[in-house]
């Protein structure tokens, strides 16, 4: 069958839908986007907007033991929200399996290919389709007030730097001569030359532009609620509305929402939402800027980008299952992290506020792929603190996979049914 020929529907209009639609169309394919919601307002909306090739997975040793001291606490980087959840006590019991040395070296061998041959993709998407998304190459510092937490990063850069990544270690006196914000109480940090900074959410609608223009049309506020069959083959999808949208395959790339409709199919995918937070700050009128380049505060896990005349602060995994309530203490742990690293943040204002949901499977890996059990049906989600640095590459890859029947790059360790 031609690619003229073929329907493709896309379930999920964030950073992964839009690129794999982008992608698949760009070869001929006719594609139809359905968004629950809006076009990239979801979790792409609020993204820290940082391009992070080579980033580890969340997946660290230790992270376990570290985090159990303060899982629960309202106000930790990584917070379990307390309940009865059989499924989240699996997740956890998982995810736990994976925090060691071995695994962090397995997924960085599966990710590092991916990572670098995304950033390429982002150089040749902004040049190309001139899209304009406040793209910046200058990579990202990041910083440590604690010796321990600046000895921890060094020892991380041997395995990153085996990767093709070329991290740099800098004192505190050199961060602060590249970076004026930067206090004094910050020990050292690590520069990763390789990372890029974005505005997510004018990235997503930029490219969804350059998708229409090659022929995708997109339906909003359309939600999906069956995926339909025949002869052992998905067929299409039901809406929410009731309508039956037939294609020659489906693409499920809504996050924490793609996960009833592959459990419907008695598809085992140990998929939690982890809920992040971001609060936009600019300067008070007259002071000097907050922050003139990217940082990642190292003992918080707290993003700093700055964008367009404002910083973003962003991060936090909060396991509270699926809903968009905003835990206001939680919303002011960034803020609050970022003036014990930086010494402008008393003139800064709040711009905005929100909060939204990263799909995070327990491996520390994306699933993406075929499903080999139902054909004509591909996943494309689970990619965690990692779905706008690997949107390129995921929307590039999963047209190889609907159109050539493979993927041009071993992708085999992200099969959607590994688990």
């Amino acid at each position: 069958m031609r690619s003229l020929d073929r329907h493709t529907v896309l379930v999920g209009g964030g950073v992964i839908g839009v690129c794999c639609a982008y992608f698949l169309a760009k070869r001929g394919a006719r594609v139809t986007v359905l968004e629950r919601d809006q076009i990239g307002k979801a979790a792409s909306f609020g993204n820290a907007g940082s391009i992070a090739p080579g980033h580890p997975p969340i997946n660290k040793p230790g992270r376990v033991r570290q985090a159990l001291k303060s899982l629960f606490h309202p106000l930790s980087p990584l917070y379990v929200a307390p309940r009865f959840d059989p499924a989240l006590a699996k997740w956890l019991w998982s995810f736990s399996r994976t925090c060691t040395e071995e695994h962090v070296e397995f997924a960085m061998r599966t990710l590092a290919p991916l990572g670098h041959a995304s950033r390429t993709l982002f150089d040749e998407l902004i040049q190309t389709e001139k899209l304009r998304c406040w793209f910046c190459r200058d990579g990202y510092y990041e910083i440590y007030l604690t010796e321990r937490g600046f000895e921890s990063a060094k020892r991380e850069i041997k395995l990153i730097s085996g990767c093709g990544f070329h991290p740099g270690v800098m004192s505190g006196d050199a961060l602060r001569e590249r970076e004026p914000a930067i206090n004094d109480r910050v020990a050292g940090g690590v520069f990763y030359p390789e990372a890029a900074t974005i505005n997510p959410y004018e990235f997503v609608t930029e490219m969804a532009q350059r998708a229409e223009h090659y022929g995708v049309k997109f339906q909003t506020a359309t939600g999906v609620v069956a995926l339909r069959s025949a002869d052992g083959h998905i067929r299409g999808v039901q809406t929410r509305n009731g309508e039956l949208i037939e294609a020659d395959s489906v693409v499920l790339a809504g996050g924490a929402y793609s996960v009833p409709l592959l459990h419907a199919l008695g598809i085992r995918f140990p998929l939690q939402a982890a809920k992040g937070y971001h609060r936009d700050c600019e300067s008070k009128e007259g002071a000097a800027p907050l922050l003139s380049h990217a940082c990642v505060l190292g003992e918080n896990m707290v993003f700093c980008t700055p964008m367009d005349g404002f910083v973003r602060f962003a991060g936090t995994l909060e396991l509270s299952g699926v809903n968009h309530e905003i835990r206001q203490p939680r919303l002011e742990q960034l803020t609050k992290a970022a003036s014990r690293y930086l010494k402008t943040m008393g003139d800064a204002k709040v711009k905005s506020e929100w909060c939204g949901l990263r799909p995070c499977l327990p491996d520390g890996l994306p699933a993406v792929g075929a499903v080999s059990r139902h054909p004509g049906l591909f996943v494309a989600t689970g990619h965690a603190m990692m779905g706008l640095t690997l949107g390129p590459v995921t929307g590039k890859l999963i047209a190889e996979y609907v159109l050539d029947g493979s993927p041009g790059m071993d992708i085999s360790a992200l099969r959607p049914e590994r688990f």
